[in-house]
């Protein structure tokens, strides 16, 4: 059995090396303006970064694909993008704009991804690039690309097993994706000025910081990605068009240890008994690691449990590996 687990991790590596190696070569290739972050400071050495990012990624697909290290590795893994993501932020705001992917900088809050295009009425980019990511992963782009959601995670840290959220929840974040869309379009209607709206979203932003170091620190829950970011609300939804799923068999012995690591608060008896979590599910998988009767794995048509983990973790691996390589913001 270890023999046949090794293997099978060797193979999904291979696969996200030639995975990402050959998304990277076509940025490479078929970009005009270069992409990858060492091309624009040392013209040629985009292909070392290429091998190096490649290697990373074969890396890191066996320590999310095992269960029983998979939440240490994805959270190391979704925080280096955050850092990273972070990082080139602050070296644009001063004035380095190879750090850039357009040259503008833009707040980093999630829900702009939504307002933004809205209130400009163009610049569609990041609602399509949103939009991709959730065709092949699903709602998992919040559990490892989004750049605020790893410092949610940190925040429920704080209590060592989550706490229930009430049912009224849901209506919580209908109704701020709502507001959001609406005081987008009031915005672009009366022409506020550019320096309101920015200041406006900073606010909002902020807001969300408070959220995360108070409710979420309290609840042990991720309070802001599961009720406070319009975002994860799109992504839970719009995510169901990706086949990926998390699926609950008839072997579940009904511990509900699984329900105490939810920081999405997706995980009731109710759900347990419908045999998948509710809708803010996002992917994560943590909950795998700690089923003692492997009764919880990932779904996709016509694959068996474990050859779906290991097609999401690929999946997932080479794209994250991808977006460390490319200028982002």
């Amino acid at each position: 059995m270890k023999i046949m687990k090794s293997f099978t991790h060797w193979r999904a590596s291979l696969a996200t090396v030639f995975l990402t190696g050959g998304m990277l070569c076509v940025v490479q290739v078929m970009v005009d303006r270069p992409m990858l972050l060492v091309e624009r400071f040392f013209p040629g050495f985009g292909w070392l970064e290429i091998i190096a990012l490649a290697l990373y990624a074969g890396f890191m697909t066996p320590k999310i694909m095992n269960p029983a290290t998979s939440v240490r590795w994805r959270t190391i893994l979704w925080l280096t993008f955050s850092i990273l993501f972070f990082g080139q932020l602050f070296l644009g705001l001063l004035g380095l704009e190879n750090f850039l992917m357009s040259g503008r900088l833009h707040l980093p809050i999630p829900a702009l991804i939504i307002a933004g295009p809205v209130f400009r009425g163009e610049n569609y980019f990041m609602p399509i690039l949103f939009s991709a990511t959730l065709l092949f992963i699903g709602p998992a782009w919040c559990s490892y690309f989004c750049y605020l959601g790893g410092w949610d995670f940190l925040a429920s840290k704080h209590q060592k097993y989550s706490k229930p959220m009430p049912g009224w929840r849901h209506l919580i974040r209908a109704g701020v994706l709502f507001l959001v869309i609406a005081t987008a379009l009031f915005f672009r209607k009366n022409e506020s000025p550019v320096l309101f709206v920015l200041w406006f979203a900073a606010l909002y932003g902020l807001g969300g910081l408070v959220v995360m170091f108070v409710f979420s620190r309290r609840q042990g829950v991720m309070v802001h990605c599961s009720t406070y970011c319009p975002v994860g609300l799109v992504a839970n939804i719009f995510g169901k068009v990706s086949p990926f799923r998390i699926r609950i068999n008839d072997s579940c012995s009904g511990c509900h240890r699984c329900i105490k690591v939810c920081r999405y608060d997706a995980l009731k008896p109710d759900d347990i008994s419908r045999g998948r979590p509710g809708l803010s599910c996002t992917l994560c998988g943590d909950c795998t690691g700690t089923c003692n009767t492997s009764s919880i794995n990932y779904s996709f048509p016509g694959l068996s449990g474990r050859m779906a983990r290991t097609l999401f973790v690929v999946i997932v691996v080479s794209f994250h590996a991808v977006s460390i390589g490319v200028a982002r913001i």
